[in-house]
């Protein structure tokens, strides 16, 4: 087992998570990547190597996503065969809990599927929980049971563990920031991997003071694919009223108006949708995958005027229950397109380790 912690100008917690780590298992080699945290922060990192640790790292910040990339690089080159047990370094994460998912993915080895579960810590938000932590992970999870279908109960957790044929994989998904994580288990199922959540306790030092989570900035990066979708839905939305106006001056037909108009958007939205929101989208043939939207469409349209009347027959005003109706279908038109539609293909087989997905090194010590 390798101990994987990426670190960004951390404080004594570190050296004190090391030190417990080396009493409870003082074999388990420990992989430390300095992302970029400068030279004030020497002191800590010499207190990390001193304690036995491999230090890797590079000259400017990158993201957590990177260095985790970086981490795993190194542990494929330098430690291969071993599973990795990922953690943060603000002291989040109990050497208890840390050893508590290293040893699930030790006891899944000798199963079937175990090498191909990624194990993760999963809090239960009990005591007192900051509010944007709280709201953060609740938003999440919803949006990932939404594009999934999965359930999980802990989607921000930093401390997982991976077995060791999953490295190569975990190299090839994108996403230099906190997005990584989340893509990670957005994007397991289709390569072929399976999640399994591990109770941990629920730790935030100081108010979580000690995270470099940047509320905005960090948010649209995490909730980029659902972001993309809602505005190309909204302008397939605009494009539909703009020609359902037109087919109405030129054309002595509502019917017409509005079938053509959907037709037009539609076919905006799915080039759109192919091309820049879906990340698989452009994999697959556009002929047979545009038969698919189409369909989909067509089924979305016909369960649009069917919901409708069925609010307007339960006493809800026609303009609400258009409204409720749009924002339904819109989730289940995210779900579809994105597990189905443009997924990409599954598969687990190992991947080139030399791929330019993993980021390059510049300083190694240990």
């Amino acid at each position: 087992m390798i101990i994987l912690i990426p670190a960004y100008e951390p404080d004594g917690q570190l050296p004190d998570l090391i030190r417990t780590l080396r009493d409870a298992e003082p074999f388990a080699p420990v992989v430390v990547v300095d992302d970029g945290s400068g030279p004030a922060y020497k002191d800590v990192f010499d207190a990390v190597r001193a304690l036995g640790c491999h230090v890797i790292g590079y000259g400017r910040n990158r993201g957590k996503g990177f260095a985790l990339r970086t981490g795993f690089g190194f542990v494929a080159e330098n430690l291969p065969g071993h599973d990795v047990v990922c953690a943060d370094s603000d002291g989040q994460h109990r050497a208890n809990d840390i050893l508590k998912v290293a040893n699930t993915l030790q006891q899944n080895r000798s199963a079937p599927w175990g090498q191909a579960t990624m194990a993760l810590g999963s809090r239960n938000f009990t005591g007192e929980v900051p509010a944007r932590s709280r709201f953060g992970n609740e938003a999440t999870k919803a949006l990932f049971t939404l594009a999934t279908g999965e359930r999980i109960p802990d989607t921000q957790t930093g401390l997982r563990g991976y077995p060791a044929a999953m490295l190569p994989w975990l190299l090839t998904v994108r996403g230099d920031r906190y997005e990584y994580e989340l893509n990670l288990l957005l994007e397991a199922r289709h390569a072929g991997y399976a999640l399994q959540s591990v109770e941990i306790a629920t730790v935030y030092l100081d108010h979580n003071s000690g995270s470099h989570f940047r509320p905005l900035a960090d948010s649209v990066r995490i909730y980029a694919p659902m972001l993309k979708f809602l505005a190309s839905s909204f302008a397939a939305f605009l494009v539909d009223t703009v020609v359902f106006l037109v087919l109405t001056v030129l054309v002595d037909s509502l019917l017409m108006a509005v079938l053509g108009a959907r037709a037009v958007s539609s076919a905006v939205n799915f080039m759109v949708n192919r091309r820049l929101v879906f990340r698989h989208g452009g994999e697959k043939p556009a002929g047979s995958t545009g038969l698919r939207y189409f369909g989909l469409v067509t089924v979305l349209l016909a369960a649009n005027v069917g919901l409708i009347w069925a609010l307007e027959a339960g006493g809800i005003h026609p303009l609400p229950a258009k409204i409720l109706a749009e924002i339904a279908l819109l989730a289940i038109s995210f779900t579809v397109q994105q597990r189905y539609l443009f997924a990409g293909k599954s598969a687990a087989a190992p991947v080139d380790r030399t791929s330019s997905a993993a980021p390059a090194r510049t300083h190694i010590s240990g």
